[in-house]
């Protein structure tokens, strides 16, 4: 028996969605020429911190110690001259609105640096599903037209590929020290869109083709 005829088509999707989570950064650093004095300052800033989130657990999804890091400075001829301390920690944050306070508050303490936010979807998120659908229609609505043109029609779906998919936006980066006389100011962030895009390779069998031409 002759072999069915099969179309075989690309569909891609594309779409902006908001994004679902910010992360930022935020790092302590200290420096003394004492080593104890040092941990101990490092001790009580990384503290304040911890406390500054916790007074938002509405907002804050999750934070991870990202790195710890305690070393001699040098001097030139190899005596030490000061010890320097300094922890990160990385921040999720779900509420946007609380995101610019949070960010001012944590920079106007002592030693502190903040990096971000870094706009993203989460992994899995539903956006991903809907655009591969999107591209998965788009490819279908081209094997109609595939197969229209030769007075055939689509028999049966045979594969379907996944070229990949991919998601994000750029990132905006911030940064905050020593914001003490900070306090009455308000932080505005506009939330960068993500943009999700998927293709994929779809194959089809048609019917015997009546016209060629």
């Amino acid at each position: 028996m002759p072999e069915q005829p099969m179309v075989v088509v690309r569909g891609e999707a594309v779409r902006e969605v908001p994004p679902e989570i910010a992360q930022f950064s935020v790092t302590v650093s200290v420096r003394d020429k004492d080593r104890q004095v040092t941990l101990t300052r490092l001790t009580e800033r990384a503290a304040e911190v911890r406390t500054a989130l916790d007074d938002y657990p509405d907002a804050v999804e999750r934070r991870e110690t990202s790195g710890v890091r305690v070393h001699p400075q040098l001097k030139r001829g190899g005596s030490i001259s000061a010890y320097v301390g300094s922890v990160s920690t990385t921040v999720t944050v779900t509420d946007f609105a609380a995101l610019g306070e949070i960010l001012l508050r944590l920079g106007r303490g002592e030693d502190a640096a903040i990096s971000g936010p870094w706009w993203q979807l989460r992994p899995g998120s539903r956006a991903g599903a809907d655009v591969r659908r999107e591209a998965i229609t788009d490819a279908l609505g081209r094997a109609r037209e595939y197969a229209d043109a030769v007075g055939a029609r689509v028999d049966r779906l045979v594969e379907i590929s996944d070229e990949g998919t991919g998601g994000g936006g750029g990132r905006m980066r911030a940064a905050a020290y020593g914001m003490e006389s900070a306090a009455d100011l308000e932080l505005e962030l506009d939330p960068q869109p993500q943009t999700v895009h998927a293709s994929v390779i779809v194959r089809v069998a048609i019917t015997e083709p009546s016209s060629l031409t």
